[in-house]
């Protein structure tokens, strides 16, 4: 590989497609096929019952196929990604890409389909023989004026969706951008000045879509490449041009530009010159979407009108327009109601959706996918990143209302709150195991200290708990340094404002906090020097004195640093007789779905009594997430087979167990394939006592835990909650460094519900 920057990348890009298997998509089954039954079931002859029941209803296919979220990309190649006419076998790598997309952002299965079809008629025509197989057609890269005439054939004769992203999905996007430029400008769409350059198919969606938003039409106007589309011109003249002509002796693009409020670029580099930006309204809006060079570079009209409002169509530049802010979410939507097209109303739902997103605070996981970027609304960012996870629920939910509204829905959904809620649910992978607990945590109002609280995911969470639940946070750090990062992080919350902060160089209760902890620790080797010392520098420690003085109600610690460390002062300030430590429960949940597993921190080798007692607090605790416990006690030995350690450790837990009634199921010891496999189960063991997968799996010792835990984590992309301190009344929870804001909240959620209110 070269060093070059222009080579090194190609040979990136190609390694990337080639290797570990040519190409970025495959084809899986979701049904198995392991026997003769399963064969039978799924081809001759059972298929034939799902033939039958879709010739008797075509509604069915959603039932019994893929079809419902089935969606075909579909090019000639004609006009691909700035590459020109490069054919459809050429573009069959970019096609791939944009299913890839669709899989990732909206969880949309794909097939790309590139045609040998240069005549418009014969594309659509083809196209529409396709509407048997999928549920929305995506038109992609089909050069203009054919894909105007291909849509509109299509449309009229297909009873799915069917949308060019290339015109539609721009058009929705820059309807978002300019939404939110005019708000930061102070401006109307009814009272801007609108000049285009380009005339193509997405410029000309980009015009009809600032129209629908209220731009006056005879305050357009448009350029091309051979100067002012105007009345009465007959050069590269189109119909969708022709909407916008002028009446008018101007012709050049440096004769319309003066006094423009919006600029908006979609033809080719260096287009807009600096005089012409010096030349339009105050506060100028320039979208330069001209990929990979731009009309005009953003320095160079900031440098002629410092308050320009800028967006580009690359990704290193504030205020990126990508299309995958739309598509995915668009389509999303229009498949969950069987939209039979995308109309106006829901393109317009689109726009407002992601609009109002931008305007919202910035989610945890854009922040962290875009680490060093000011994502806080403002000129620097009017849109939505990509990567931001909220999307799928704002925008498909806002397109389905649309859909139904609009009278386009074959199969409206009865409650469209609960779906949006699901589709959070499914790029939040915590969110639907995790309702219950906030549903728990919403009927109290506890307050929360965060040990960490100058920490930036710290900060992220305390936000989102201040939005989503009703805990009070209170952070300990500095107010200053926790002033300075919400606001570089653009957070809108700020400290004694939206929440309680302890100042552990200056707080007004530090003499009594050092003298409860040297209370509670001069018999254990603590001087007044020392409980000074630790007051001032130990900031879990400061947060569990609050706990213990009771003014907090939960402590959260462990952002950094060992578990063992924070467990330690924990323990000396809040530890009872009848609160101890029992075990360290983690959620991990993956595509099998939630899998419970302890004890990961607090004991390394633990005894029958601690094995049993975490056993017992791990019941307690999987309830609280509305699943009913089925905990097996794993190890090398199963069910008496091995007379090792941890065998014989785990038969005297049971036993401890089994001297009193029990409200759960639990089972051991066995090998974790056992406690995973029913089929397995039954065999070795047929009188088992539960029946299915166990959900909650116990180990004999911290390594065995930790490594299952930290295995499904790094490995099978399992999502972690927790980890849950079992035995301390729900006063302390400890997390991990690796924690995510989202982890923040989730523990939050869980320190917010009330011991009574999960036993």
């Amino acid at each position: 590989m070269t060093t070059d920057g222009g080579d090194s990348l190609r040979e990136e890009a190609l390694y990337y497609h080639e290797f570990p298997r040519p190409g970025k998509l495959e084809i899986r089954a979701t049904k198995p096929l392991a026997n003769g039954r399963d064969l039978a079931r799924a081809y001759s002859p059972g298929v034939a019952e799902a033939c039958l029941e879709i010739a008797a209803d075509p509604l069915a296919a959603r039932r019994y196929t893929a079809r419902g979220n089935l969606v075909a990309v579909v090019t000639n190649g004609s006009a691909v990604l700035g590459l020109g006419n490069i054919g459809a076998l050429a573009s069959k790598p970019v096609m791939e890409g944009k299913a890839v997309l669709f899989k990732k952002f909206a969880n949309i299965d794909c097939f790309d389909i590139e045609l040998n079809a240069d005549d418009p008629e014969r594309l659509a025509d083809i196209v529409c023989a396709l509407e048997p197989s999928f549920g929305a057609i995506n038109l992609e890269d089909i050069k203009a004026p054919d894909c105007f005439i291909v849509e509109e054939i299509c449309r009229k004769r297909m009873n799915i969706p069917v949308f060019h992203d290339d015109q539609h999905g721009t058009a929705i996007v820059v309807g978002a951008a300019a939404t939110n430029a005019l708000r930061v400008a102070g401006k109307d769409f009814g009272d801007i000045k609108v000049v285009s350059t380009g005339g193509g198919a997405a410029g000309i969606a980009c015009l009809n879509m600032l129209v629908k938003l209220g731009v006056k039409r005879e305050n357009i106007w448009l350029c091309d490449i051979h100067g002012l589309v105007h009345e009465g011109r007959e050069q590269d003249m189109n119909p969708q041009k022709a909407g916008f002509a002028q009446a008018s002796d101007l012709r050049t693009l440096d004769d319309v530009i003066e006094g423009a409020d919006l600029f908006l670029g979609l033809s080719g580099p260096r287009v807009l010159k600096p005089e012409m930006v010096a030349r339009m309204a105050d506060r100028p809006i320039i979208f330069a979407l001209a990929n990979p060079t731009p009309e005009i570079m953003p320095d160079l009209a900031r440098a002629v009108a410092p308050g320009a409002i800028i967006a580009t169509g690359r990704s290193d530049f504030p205020n990126q327009v990508n299309n995958v802010l739309c598509f995915p979410f668009i389509f999303r939507g229009a498949l969950d109601v069987g939209a039979s097209e995308i109309n106006d109303a829901m393109q317009i739902a689109c726009v407002e959706g992601i609009a109002a997103l931008a305007r919202a605070t910035t989610s945890a996981e854009a922040a962290a996918a875009y680490q060093g970027e000011q994502l806080s609304f403002g000129a620097d960012y009017l849109i939505p990143k990509p990567f931001d996870p909220r999307l799928m629920g704002v925008v498909a939910s806002a397109v389905a209302g649309a859909a139904m509204a609009s009278g386009v829905a074959e199969r409206p959904l009865e409650d469209l709150k609960k779906y949006k809620a699901d589709l959070d649910g499914s790029v939040f992978k915590s969110a639907l195991i995790m309702r219950p607990v906030f549903q728990a945590a919403a009927k109290a109002s506890r307050r929360i200290v965060f040990a960490e609280g100058e920490d930036e995911r710290v900060l992220r969470a305390a936000h989102a708990v201040i939005e989503e639940t009703t805990e009070t946070p209170i952070l300990i750090g500095r107010p200053d340094v926790i002033a300075t990062r919400c606001e570089r992080a653009g957070l809108t919350i700020r400290p004694d404002v939206d929440f309680q902060v302890v100042n552990p160089e200056n707080d007004p209760r530090y003499r009594d906090y050092w003298e409860t902890y040297l209370a509670l620790m001069e018999r254990r080797g603590v001087t007044p020097d020392l409980a000074r010392a630790i007051m001032r520098t130990n900031t879990t420690a400061i947060g569990a004195i609050m706990v213990q003085r009771e003014e907090a109600d939960s402590l959260i610690c462990g952002t950094f640093g060992q578990y063992l460390w924070h467990l330690n002062y924990i323990t000396q300030i809040l530890g009872t007789e009848h609160l101890q430590p029992v075990g360290a429960l983690s959620l991990v949940i993956g595509e099998g779905g939630p899998l419970f597993i302890a004890d990961t921190h607090v004991n390394p080798e633990p005894t029958p009594e601690q094995l049993a007692s975490t056993v017992i607090g791990c019941a307690r605790h999987v309830r609280r997430f509305g699943v009913e416990p089925s905990i097996a006690l794993c190890s090398s030995s199963e069910f008496g087979n091995l007379d090792t350690r941890s065998g014989r450790t785990m038969r005297a837990a049971l036993d401890l167990l089994n001297s009193a009634p029990r409200d759960f199921a639990y089972e051991g010891e066995m090998n974790v394939d056992t406690a995973l496999s029913p089929t397995l189960r039954e065999r070795v063991f047929p009188h088992a006592r539960f029946t299915g997968a166990a959900n909650a799996l116990v180990f004999a010792n911290s390594d065995a835990a930790s490594g299952v835990r930290n295995t499904l984590k790094a490995r099978a992309g399992g999502l972690e909650v927790g980890p849950i301190l079992m035995g301390m009344g729900n006063r302390a929870h400890i997390t991990t460094p690796g924690v995510t804001v989202r982890g923040l909240l989730n523990i939050a959620a869980i320190a917010g519900t009330p011991v009574a209110e999960y036993g």
